[in-house]
């Protein structure tokens, strides 16, 4: 196990933190991506008021009540039983062992100290995954892998955590999961249309209707000009969704990093990501494959442009600045 020497504690217990006014904001990474959840929330809504004017077929009940529990139920998200439950039964995580708490907490004391957040509304996990990898998600969960906990150094494990801390207090992790999950019921009803789709139609069929929303389209942008844009623009934004939102993720990992940087941290996180790409740091680390980097220069444009994470080269060349700052 690593040795804890290698880190400053200046914020030990019984001693004052001073916690900034706002434990958490809403960045532009974060804006943008509610943005562009908004057609999948808006698909999921017609398809639960749907559901509700069966029910009220049915049984009589009120075709909006599934609608409003539905929208609720986002505040789920912070609700810590049921993040406990997501944690263990979703994400596969488990409580720290007292020694891997006693590795953990100093090292996430000292990272909250320094971002002047209180540490406690968090919950420390671990993931029995071999790689080197953390985690933010909902709206507490901060996730290690006993691979990085057993590996990194302190200063190391801090700069890692203060990544992951980053994403918690700029909104990308509460947004991400209350994005995906208000998108489920939506999700449903498009696999249930393709599905019924494929079973009733032969392939020639399918062809022909291809062809024929093709035809339609260049009708429409040719002849009906003024309506061309509220026409072709939805199936335009279904196809331009997945780019723009890969493209927030990535802004919304280098604003994770510039997180870890104003700590302090930069050049514990550059280590860690260049023994992700096998570079100078300890032989043991270039073969974990975490904190994921993005593709590789083999990749493909497409890979590119939907890949979550930035590649190592973008990530070092904006904590550049940080890493003079700080010498």
């Amino acid at each position: 196990m690593a040795d804890l020497d290698d880190l400053e504690y200046r914020h030990a217990a019984g001693k004052r933190l001073h916690l900034t006014a706002h434990q958490r904001r809403v960045d532009a990474a974060t804006l943008g991506r509610l943005v562009l959840h908004l057609p999948g929330l808006l698909l999921s809504l017609g398809t639960v008021l749907i559901v509700g004017w069966l029910l009220e077929l049915a049984w009589g009940m009120p075709f909006w009540l599934p609608a409003l529990l539905w929208m609720a139920s986002g505040a789920l998200v912070f609700h810590r039983p049921t993040e406990d439950l997501y944690a263990r039964h979703v994400l596969r995580f488990r409580y720290p062992l007292p020694h891997e708490h006693a590795r953990l907490e100093p090292v996430w004391r000292e990272v909250t100290g320094r971002a002047g957040v209180e540490g406690n509304r968090y919950r420390l996990w671990i993931d029995n995954r071999e790689d080197l990898n953390a985690y933010a998600a909902a709206g507490h969960i901060v996730g290690v892998t006993r691979f990085a906990l057993e590996h990194l150094s302190s200063a190391q494990l801090a700069a890692v955590l203060a990544h992951e801390l980053g994403h918690h207090t700029g909104g990308h992790s509460w947004s991400t999961l209350i994005g995906h999950w208000y998108a489920l019921p939506g999700r449903a009803a498009c696999r249930a249309g393709r599905a019924v789709l494929a079973r009733t139609t032969s392939g020639a069929l399918r062809i022909c209707c291809l062809v024929t929303a093709v035809l339609a389209v260049a009708f429409v942008i040719t002849v009906l000009r003024p309506a061309s844009v509220l026409l072709v623009g939805p199936p335009l934004l279904l196809l331009v969704l997945p780019y723009a939102m890969a493209a927030l993720n990535r802004r919304a990992e280098l604003r994770a990093d510039r997180h870890a940087a104003l700590l302090g941290f930069a050049p514990m996180l550059v280590e860690v990501l260049l023994a992700v790409e096998g570079g100078t740091t300890p032989e043991h680390l270039a073969h974990g494959s975490a904190m994921s980097t993005g593709p590789d220069a083999r990749s493909s444009l497409s890979a590119h442009l939907l890949a979550s994470h930035p590649d190592c080269a973008t990530r070092l060349h904006h904590l550049r600045p940080y890493l003079a700052s700080q010498r």
